[in-house]
């Protein structure tokens, strides 16, 4: 997994992956957002919904632990080593918005999950057992999480779409 010197490494390639990512959508049709071609496992709606849920539960553990609220992981009614019901319910929730909807909202998703990271310490950021949340026995700190739910999918999902746009347009 790669690392971070510090929260703006972080930050930037947040932002360099996002847009990357952002861009293969651009000329992809409305009519066509729902449409499985062989050898790609999710649809352009599936990716982005993938996304909008995994960062909203993200940002919602962070801020339901800093209220007090008592955070259930991943989300409650689902268990880590079962997710298929989880990203169906990212498919289900996501999904009914348009293309155009589904990246104005990532787009104000990600900007929300840099302002949050903003106002981390370096401590919070890179230390383990900063959040109970995170606290697994994997002892990951922040920054893996905000990884793992970012950089890795704009990253892996970006040779997808490009698969998915060579078959389908």
């Amino acid at each position: 997994m790669k690392t971070y010197a510090d929260k703006q490494a972080l930050l930037d390639t947040i932002e360099e992956r996002y847009a990357k990512f952002r861009a293969e959508f651009t000329d992809i049709p409305e009519e066509k957002r729902e449409l499985l071609v062989e050898g790609v496992d999710k649809t352009p709606s599936e990716m982005l919904s993938y996304q909008l849920g995994w960062l909203n539960l993200l940002l919602s553990w962070d801020r339901d632990e800093v209220a007090g609220i008592e955070v259930e992981t991943p989300a409650p009614g689902y268990k880590w080593n079962n997710l298929g019901g989880l990203y169906q319910s990212f498919y289900e929730h996501y999904g009914q918005q348009s293309l155009q909807d589904q990246l104005a909202a990532l787009d104000l998703l990600v900007k929300e999950l840099c302002t949050w990271i903003e106002t981390l310490s370096q401590s919070e950021l890179f230390d383990a057992n900063v959040r109970r949340w995170a606290t697994t026995k994997a002892q990951w700190p922040l920054w893996k999480w905000i990884h793992i739910n970012s950089v890795a999918p704009f990253t892996n999902f970006r040779p997808k779409i490009r698969k998915w746009k060579k078959l389908a347009l």
